[in-house]
């Protein structure tokens, strides 16, 4: 084990990439305990050979055809016309247009990447602030693996064996909940800055964004629909999004074959990143296990912490911190089998804590020094990574008082998957 944890730790010091830090500190683990190097292979194909995790390049590729095919552009603008006359009009058409483009993509990259440089151009133009305009987009891209689908809720419900349909259901409420508290915190920040609105469009001009929007808002209908329905799988979902997603492209004329090479070409990259730190995670995984590491922690939790609420508080500290350095899907694999022992043996739900752990990755993706989406909009901006982080804090601060509530109130993430799947 020091082998391993050490390491892990000396590689990530040096800057390697986060996947051959997994996996030439596993590499290292075996080698030390004269174990067959042959299992290092095995390990990393059986990471990867899991057809859940077929859901994850699936909308990895829907969320850059969108984009690619300006999908998302109909969309941002269905929402201004929607939500732009209240103050802060285009900070609120922000929030919505990602909660829209979550319903497709479930990918916090994907929108920061994709649907954030619309909506900072369009931001920029209307006068509003830089540090602002990128706190805002940068938070309202967390809602996307919150609110269903979501890319990390099906690499959890595959590790911990939960049903990836209820974790989807579970993230609905926490996910309306933080785009609920992020437009107040805009109308909050917009009167007392002095941001205007915009001018009431009118019904007909809204009706008519509705129209050019319609087939891109029936994307969501299409996937959770479909879900919900029992008709298709998450993973199922997922491809049939993606053909959605070109069918899109192709209607409006927006998607060429170039785009459609590039678009493919990104995802490719993408899904390979990944899934390379899937396979390096499950080695990790797997060596933990094998050293009952899971066992010694639960052991250790239940000798010294004998309260539920204490534990989650312990918990809910360290996956902060984790959340800063590490990118969630390895987080998640590593940890879910630690923690889930723990937790169940206080009597919390797995679906809960998912949903609970994976807000809390998410958080890191917009907390320094690693925050993922913080180094997206700095690219796509080319606003400095430090003023950025500054202009979060805010976001920040609130994601962990609406954490708190979604911790210790159980009901507000399970109310709607036991209401629709029973106990």
């Amino acid at each position: 084990m020091a082998v391993l944890l050490v390491s892990f730790l000396v590689l990530m010091v040096l800057g390697c990439p986060i996947a051959f830090c997994l996996l030439c500190s596993g590499t290292f683990y075996f080698l030390a305990n004269d174990m067959a190097l042959i299992m290092v292979v095995q390990r990393l194909t059986e990471g990867a050979n899991t057809f859940t995790l077929l859901a994850v390049p699936g909308f990895i590729l829907a969320g850059n055809l969108m984009n690619s095919g300006e999908v998302t552009d109909r969309i941002f603008d269905f929402c201004g016309k929607l939500v732009g006359h209240i103050t802060g009009g285009l900070g609120h058409a922000n929030i919505l247009a990602s909660v829209v483009f979550a319903g497709m993509s479930g990918a916090a990259i994907a929108d920061a990447g994709g649907l954030g440089a619309i909506e900072l151009k369009a931001m920029h133009d209307a006068g509003y602030d830089d540090d602002f305009s990128l706190a805002v987009t940068g938070a309202s891209s967390l809602v996307g693996p919150i609110i269903p689908p979501s890319v990390p809720a099906v690499v959890y419900g595959t590790v911990a064996s939960v049903s990836i349909g209820r974790l989807f259901m579970a993230g609905a409420v926490p996910g309306a909940i933080m785009a609920i508290a992020m437009c107040t915190m805009v109308y909050i920040i917009s009167k007392k800055r002095g941001y205007g609105k915009e001018e009431w469009c009118g019904f007909s001009a809204l009706f008519h964004s509705f129209k050019r929007a319609f087939l891109s808002l029936l994307t969501v209908v299409v996937i959770l629909g479909g879900i919900l329905a029992g008709i298709f799988t998450p993973t199922e979902a997922a491809i049939i999004a993606t053909f959605y997603a070109i069918f899109l492209g192709f209607f409006y004329r927006t998607l060429t074959l170039k785009k459609l090479l590039a678009a493919l070409k990104e995802a490719s990259e993408t899904t390979c990143t990944v899934m390379m730190i899937v396979c390096g995670a499950t080695i990790f995984c797997y060596i933990l296990s094998f050293e009952r590491f899971p066992q010694m922690v639960a052991n250790l939790f239940l000798t010294y912490v004998d309260n539920k609420y204490l534990a989650l508080l312990v918990i809910n500290i360290f996956l902060v911190f984790v959340g800063m350095f590490m990118d969630s899907s390895p987080s998640i694999i590593i940890l879910t089998p630690v923690f889930l022992p723990v937790v169940t043996a206080f009597g919390v739900d797995p679906v809960h804590f998912g949903i609970i752990m994976i807000l809390n990755l998410m958080i890191g993706l917009l907390t320094p020094p690693v925050g993922m989406v913080l180094y997206v909009l700095s690219k796509v901006s080319s606003v400095p990574f430090e003023r950025i982080c500054k202009a979060t804090v805010p976001f920040i601060i609130m994601f962990y008082i609406i954490l708190q509530f979604i911790t210790y109130i159980p009901q507000i993430t399970l109310a709607l998957p036991t209401w629709m799947y029973g106990a």
